[in-house]
């Protein structure tokens, strides 16, 4: 079996929308969103990937529904769509690994991908063990014609695809993240290890992928809004080869087409975000506040939006520092004005300056 190297060519249009990824993204680094507004955009950004993405694979909630299972872990019907909910559970468990996954910067491991699976067709459990591969053969057929669409490799040879694919991920550092992000995608599918529920395990690897390297935009975007959209385009795109036989071409085929695809997609995505962000630009007294904070008490704000007081130990887990570096940055804020200390020895605390208190 040969190593996996993808083919595909950086077309003017893939250059152009890379150059456009890049303006966006060094663009919302600079926008000041006020902390609540943006805590809101990042929900609403949840709740948007977490309807599309499910909606592609057939699920009936509408996005208000999806927002009141996850918001308010509400049954919304007793009458056929307990799946469905089951699902969007499953799905949000999934996102909330994810977030872990970033924060720990870590490789992108088998056992992630597995686990990743397992939330995904858990039902919304956080109790779950890591998803085998699938032993038996696969087809994807048109749920209409009933003609075979697709015919992953076979079991027997699931394990050492993945095996490849996961070593190209984690040693492959010269493809443009977002190109490699799109290759992530596509593989996945590809190699379809599991009989159910690769399609959103796809989509979550890609999400992982782009937001370990940067690519988060804050977590206010979503591109599953994007190929829900134009669900014809999306398998359109990822259909490669002359072959629905992974075997008879499909595994060397060119995938140009599928990168042109997922880059304005990512393009698309960044820029209606971006333009959304700025539309919901603070108010001028707000960024003059916000443009006096260095670029951590503008990260620390997202934790007293949540609560009024915070400890040392709490700053340190927040930015993974170790306690000594959280208590001379501490010490700094105090010193500086933005934060006031309250209480003594082990029951100090500390909450905002009345100042940066009223931007909340």
């Amino acid at each position: 079996m040969a190593k996996f190297i993808p083919k595909y060519t950086i077309t003017n249009s893939i250059a152009n929308n890379l150059l456009e990824i890049e303006r966006v993204k060094e663009g919302i680094k600079t926008l000041p969103i006020n902390p609540k507004l943006l805590s809101s955009l990042r929900e609403t950004a949840k709740v948007a990937a977490i309807h599309y993405s499910t909606q592609i694979e057939g699920n009936r909630l509408t996005r208000e529904e999806v927002f009141e299972v996850i918001s308010k872990n509400k049954v919304v019907s007793n009458t056929g769509r307990i799946r469905d909910e089951k699902e969007i559970r499953g799905y949000y468990t999934a996102l909330d690994y994810i977030e872990k996954l970033v924060k720990s910067n870590t490789n992108i491991t088998e056992d992630n991908i597995k686990l990743i699976h397992a939330y995904v067709t858990g039902g919304g459990s956080k109790k779950v063990k890591p998803n085998e591969y699938r032993e038996g053969q696969n087809v994807i057929t048109d749920s209409l014609s009933g003609n075979i669409v697709y015919m992953p490799p076979e079991a027997s040879d699931v394990p050492k695809l993945m095996e490849e694919f996961v070593q190209w991920i984690n040693d492959t550092n010269e493809v443009p993240i977002p190109i490699k992000a799109g290759i992530i995608h596509y593989q996945f599918v590809t190699i379809h290890p599991y009989f159910d529920g690769n399609g959103r395990t796809a989509r979550l690897l890609t999400t992982l992928a782009l937001h370990k390297e940067g690519y988060d935009l804050k977590g206010i975007y979503s591109l599953e809004e994007y190929y829900a959209k134009d669900l014809q385009g999306y398998y359109d795109a990822i259909t490669i080869g002359d072959s629905h036989n992974y075997y008879m071409g499909r595994a060397e085929a060119d995938i140009t087409k599928w990168i042109e695809y997922f880059i304005e997609g990512m393009a698309v995505a960044f820029k209606s975000v971006y333009k959304k962000a700025k539309d919901n630009e603070s108010s001028k007294d707000e960024v003059k506040v916000l443009r006096e904070l260095d670029s951590k008490q503008r990260q620390i704000l997202n934790l007293f939006e949540m609560q009024k007081y915070v400890t040392t130990k709490e700053i340190a887990d927040f930015f993974k520092f170790a306690p000594r570096s959280a208590r001379l940055l501490t010490f700094e804020w105090v010193e500086a004005g933005f934060i006031i200390p309250e209480g003594k020895g082990k029951k100090r605390k500390y909450r905002l300056n009345d100042k940066y208190e009223a931007i909340l």
